[in-house]
């Protein structure tokens, strides 16, 4: 498994199993495919080379198997903090570890840069597998918003998390 910041020679791949994402787990984003599906190739290049935003990439045996990005707050009273967004590893990669290994290369990421003192995230109430990661990894839960996404006609209350770094 090699991990690694993906750069715009990634944004084929990265859109590939960005929409994957948006597919298997419609629940886990606040995007959805319908929204993202028409996206061009040079959306994602800017996406990835984004001066807040670090996506990285896990690879195995040169496919990308899992994406998560670390976007840096912009705003001066914000700088402290940094957000993960678009966890996601392939559905036939799962439960290898691959996960933890991008969370902990990212969250290392946010370490070595000095201005960041926290991290942000927010699971689905009811993805007990990915908080269980998280809650591992040092994150805390430090509320809930109810009704936080809407599918169809089903409400999915998410858990905000931070680690202090």
């Amino acid at each position: 498994m090699n991990i690694r910041l993906l750069n715009q020679s990634d944004a084929e791949e990265y859109k590939k199993i960005r929409l994957e994402a948006l597919k298997d787990s419609p629940e886990a984003f606040s995007s959805s495919y319908e929204e993202e599906k028409s996206n061009s190739i040079e959306h994602y290049q800017k996406r990835i080379e984004s001066y807040e935003a670090m996506i990285f990439g896990a690879y195995e045996n040169g496919e990308l198997t899992g994406i998560v990005s670390l976007v840096k707050e912009s705003k001066i009273k914000l700088r402290h903090r940094a957000n993960i967004y678009g966890m996601y590893v392939s559905k036939e990669k799962r439960n290898r570890g691959l996960g933890r290994e991008l969370m902990k290369k990212t969250i290392s990421k946010a370490k070595q840069l000095k201005e960041i003192e926290q991290i942000y995230l927010s699971v689905t109430k009811k993805n007990e597998p990915a908080k269980r990661l998280y809650e591992s990894l040092g994150f805390e839960v430090f509320g809930m918003d109810k009704n936080a996404l809407k599918i169809e006609e089903a409400y999915l209350d998410e858990d905000h998390m931070v680690l202090f770094l």
